[in-house]
Order: structure tokens, then C-alpha cells, then sequence
């Protein structure tokens, strides 16, 4: 039977269609994201801001390793997602953060989704172009 050399904890966040499978494991604040790294995966900045938030709100910043697989989505919300997810992992490795990363909102999943289209309309609230004639 395979048992993995250092203990880790797991989360899985989500965000709009993206879901992610977030694992942390005690090390150097490395950051893995679908077997590449961070900065290769997210070019922009701010969406590894999103992505450290937990970390910053509980003082952990560089005690960790992650691990994370995300699926579906653009990456706004998949950034949304390993957040979320690493912030369930990381009240598992420790229940003390909880209150900070409930506080923060880290916790609450996003309930924001993208609006159904209607018949009749180009878009979920579009209307065809008027014309008096």
C-alpha cells in the first residue's frame, strides 16, 4: 500500500464553473498549479495576490507547499477557487485560523454564477436593438 512520505490536508474550492483540488504540505511556499508553477500558469499578479490571501490573513506566508489541480473556468476563477480550497486545507491543518479566514470571507463559496439566456432576448438581459421602423 502507497502512504505519501509527509502528511498533507486537502480542500476543494470552487468558483463559477472552476473547481480546484488543493493539497498543502509543510514546507517552503512553493506553489504548484496543475504541475507547473505558479508564475507560469497565472501571468497576472493580482490573481497570485488572490491566491496568497490565506496565507496573509493567517501568517503563514512560506510555511506551506501547495499543490493544487483546478478544472474548468477562466482563470480569474479558478484563482478564486485554489483560494477557497486553500483556505478549507488550511483549517484543517490548524482550527485556530478558522475565525481569521471566516472573517476574511475566505471560506463562504461565491454563489455568483453567469445568468441563464432567455428566448426573446440575446442574452441573459440583452434585448434585440429597437427600431421604430
Amino acid at each position: 500500500m502507497y502512504t505519501s512520505a509527509k502528511p498533507y490536508f486537502y480542500g476543494t474550492g470552487r468558483r463559477k464553473k472552476s473547481v480546484a483540488r488543493v493539497r498543502i504540505v509543510p514546507g517552503t511556499g512553493v506553489i504548484t498549479v496543475n504541475k507547473k508553477d505558479i508564475d507560469e500558469y497565472f501571468g497576472l499578479e493580482t490573481l497570485k495576490l488572490i491566491i496568497n490571501q490565506p496565507f496573509e490573513t493567517t501568517g503563514t506566508v512560506g510555511k506551506f507547499d501547495i499543490i493544487a489541480n483546478v478544472n474548468g473556468g477562466g482563470l480569474s476563477g479558478q484563482a478564486g477557487a485554489i483560494r477557497h480550497g486553500l483556505s478549507r486545507a488550511l483549517v484543517q491543518a490548524d482550527e485556530t485560523f478558522k475565525p481569521a479566514l471566516k472573517a476574511a470571507g475566505f471560506l463562504t463559496r461565491d454563489p455568483r454564477m453567469k445568468e441563464r439566456k432567455k428566448y426573446g432576448l440575446k442574452g441573459a438581459r440583452r434585448a434585440p436593438q429597437f427600431s421604430k421602423r
